[in-house]
């Protein structure tokens, strides 16, 4: 890592918790600047649109939350 890199970064880290976050999201989203990553977003919208849309139609399987968690658990301590 280059010094002025080393510097930056702990200048970066010395910020408030609100401020590196807001820093962090800057810098995540100038990497979002290819059409690849538009359509994998437009991708993830639709996914969500059409599971939410099975949800209403009563399409979906649901698991509630203390089922799922025992099966998880069970899961992680069978290995």
């Amino acid at each position: 890592m280059s010094p002025e890199i080393s510097d930056l970064l702990k200048r970066a880290l010395s910020l408030s918790i609100e401020e590196r976050a807001a820093l962090a999201n800057t810098l995540l989203d100038s990497l979002d600047g290819t059409n690849e990553s538009v359509s994998v977003h437009e991708a993830w919208d639709e996914e969500v649109a059409r599971r939410i849309e099975d949800l209403k139609a009563g399409k979906a399987v649901t698991v509630p939350w203390e089922e799922l968690h025992r099966e998880l658990l069970a899961m992680v301590n069978e290995r």
